[in-house]
C-alpha cells in the first residue's frame, strides 16, 4: 500500500497491474477492479484509498500482535521435539524479554541505517520520474521481496491459472505446519532437512528469474523452478513417511 505511494513511474505501474490481478476472477472481475481504483484506472481515489490502508493496517497487525500474545500465554509455544513441554516451562521475564530486546535493537539498528545514510539502494530509478498513465516502462517488475511470486505468476501462460498458482504459493507454505502439528520439526527428519536447502536455491532462482525480462530462457526457467517449488511441498508429507517407514 505505501510503495504507491509516492506516485512514480514503478509505483504506478506497479498498483496498475498488481489490481488488474483481480480482474481474472470470473465474471466479477472487472467490476472488482474498478471498484478497487474508484474509476476506470488507477487515479487519486485509489491513491487516497491506498493512502487510508496504508494508516489503518499498522494498527489491525498491532492487535493480531496482542491477540497472539494472549493466545501464546494461555497455550504455550511449540518447541523443536513437538512434544509437550508444560514440566519444563521457564518465564518470559526476563529470559524471553531480554531475547525480544536484543532483536528489536539489531533490526532497530539496520533500519535505521538504512534510511539515514542508504535511503534509495533498494528503490527503482524510474520510481524517480512522476507516474504517467501514458507512458508503460519497458520492465515493470515488483520489490525484490515478491519477484518469486512473480515469477510463478508470469509461468502460467492462463491469466487466471497464473493468479491461482500464485495464491496456492503462498498458502501451501503452511501445508509442512499443519502436516506436523504433532510431529518433531524438520531438523529431526534428515531427507526433509536437506532438501530444504533445495526449495531455498529455487526460491533464490526464482527471486532472480522474477526481475528478468520476459522472454527465453527465463520463462522456461521461471516454470522449471516453479514446477520444483510445488513437487517440493507436495512431497513434503511423503518424505516424512518415508524416514517413519
Amino acid at each position: 500500500m505505501g510503495y504507491v505511494l509516492p506516485w512514480g513511474q514503478i509505483s504506478f505501474w506497479g498498483a496498475t497491474v498488481i489490481t488488474n490481478i483481480f480482474s481474472a476472477t470470473p465474471y466479477l472481475g472487472t467490476y472488482l477492479v474498478q471498484w478497487l481504483w474508484g474509476g476506470f484506472a488507477v487515479a487519486n481515489p485509489t491513491l487516497n484509498r491506498f493512502f487510508i490502508l496504508h494508516f489503518l493496517i499498522p494498527f489491525i497487525i498491532l492487535l493480531l500482535i496482542i491477540l497472539h500474545l494472549f493466545i501464546l500465554h494461555e497455550k504455550g509455544s511449540r518447541n523443536p521435539l513437538g512434544i509437550n513441554s508444560s514440566s519444563d516451562r521457564i518465564p518470559f521475564h526476563p529470559y524471553y524479554t531480554l531475547k525480544d530486546i536484543i532483536k528489536f535493537i539489531t533490526f532497530l539498528t539496520i533500519f535505521i541505517i538504512f534510511f539515514l545514510f542508504t535511503p534509495n539502494i533498494l528503490n527503482d530509478p524510474k520510481n524517480f520520474i512522476e507516474a504517467n498513465p501514458l507512458i508503460t516502462p519497458n520492465h515493470i517488475q515488483p520489490e525484490w521481496y515478491l519477484l518469486w511470486l512473480y515469477a510463478i505468476l508470469r509461468s502460467i501462460p492462463n491469466k487466471l491459472g497464473g493468479v491461482i498458482a500464485l495464491l496456492i504459493a503462498i498458502f501451501i507454505i503452511y501445508l509442512p505446519s499443519t502436516y506436523n502439528r504433532h510431529k518433531a520439526t524438520t531438523r529431526f527428519y534428515p531427507i526433509n532437512k536437506h532438501i530444504f536447502f533445495l526449495i531455498l536455491i529455487t526460491w533464490l532462482i526464482l527471486s532472480w528469474a522474477g526481475r528478468c525480462p520476459v522472454e527465453y530462457p527465463f520463462i522456461q526457467i521461471g516454470q522449471l523452478f516453479t514446477t520444483i517449488y510445488f513437487i517440493y511441498f507436495l512431497t513434503y508429507p511423503q518424505l516424512t513417511y518415508i524416514w517413519y517407514t
